[in-house]
């Protein structure tokens, strides 16, 4: 080992006490980040008589499926609503993943001449946006996709930030004498793209497909903002108002006839409210696995370098 080198690791290089301290501040966050998941779980399958004698407990002093019970009985409208989020996820995803590809490759060349253009048309809405009423504005009246399936995808396809990350990725990593050597060949900008530029980016895209994905299947304000037929509505905007349907009961149980007391009484509110949570965060969080991967590569590559 050079002299040099030895003197960047003495810089580089982390004390015992230092490693130790690093590992007790991830094991806490870790912590942090797991235990609460862990009690909503265990909030989820307690009975409702021992959540109001004992309060939250993360192991349950008595198990109970009355909040997946109570969603069970609605599985005539949560199916739908399943099916109609997981089409707008896979579907908007896909595009997403293909236009901020798209406008990121074009962004990338420096050969085209209204790249500097564009590049500030893209960077600006990152800082600076119209604000709910122009975009209320546009989205119906202007482009009339109120109470559409296309509401639910098109809004939140592309974005300013996924765009400069692919762009700064293609930039970055693709090599330009591979995309020289292509256009000698004769091919077209969108053959190099599809069959050159777009297998060698999984990283990128994977990262831009995870951002989407969870954008999508966590979205709920959408449906409320623009959508009314109840067959459109996603999961995430059903679960919300059926968790708004449950406040309103336990807070105007007063107002209710005696029968319909009686079955707010016997209606599990905190265990239902539990099992709405899991229900919404556990398809997500199995596609994470799949981005897994090429996220952390794509993340820091595209984001640092360029």
């Amino acid at each position: 080992m050079s002299q040099k080198t030895k003197g960047i690791a003495r810089f580089t290089r982390v004390s015992p006490v230092s490693n130790l301290i690093f590992n007790i501040i991830m094991v806490v966050l870790a912590l942090g980040c797991i235990v609460p998941m862990l009690l909503v779980v265990s909030i989820s399958f307690s009975a409702e008589e021992s959540l109001q004698e004992f309060g939250y407990q993360l192991i349950p002093r008595k198990l109970s499926m009355e909040g997946y019970g109570y969603l069970f009985k609605q599985r005539g409208t949560i199916l739908p609503s399943l099916g109609m989020s997981l089409f707008v996820t896979g579907v908007g995803t896909a595009l997403g993943v293909v236009l901020n590809a798209l406008m990121g490759y074009v962004l990338s060349r420096r050969e085209y001449f209204l790249q500097k253009f564009f590049v500030w048309f893209v960077f600006i809405p990152m800082i600076f946006n119209g604000g709910l009423v122009a975009s209320y504005f546009i989205v119906a009246q202007f482009l009339h996709l109120r109470d559409s399936v296309w509401v639910l995808i098109i809004p939140l396809a592309v974005s300013s930030y996924n765009v400069i990350l692919c762009k700064t990725f293609f930039r970055s990593t693709v090599p330009d004498s591979v995309i020289e050597s292509a256009k000698i060949d004769g091919a077209s900008q969108l053959t190099i793209f599809f069959k050159i530029v777009f297998p060698l980016s999984l990283p990128v895209l994977a990262t831009v497909g995870l951002f989407l994905s969870f954008g999508y299947w966590n979205d709920w304000f959408t449906s409320m903002l623009y959508i009314d037929n109840s067959s459109l509505f996603t999961l995430q905007a059903y679960l919300n108002r059926l968790l708004g349907d449950i406040n309103f009961l336990a807070q105007n149980a007063a107002l209710l006839g005696v029968s319909q007391a009686q079955l707010l009484a016997s209606m599990p509110k905190e265990a239902a409210r539990m099992a709405i949570v899991v229900v919404a965060v556990l398809p997500i969080a199995c596609a994470y696995p799949f981005f897994q991967r090429y996220f952390v590569s794509g993340l820091t590559v595209g984001a640092v370098k360029g």
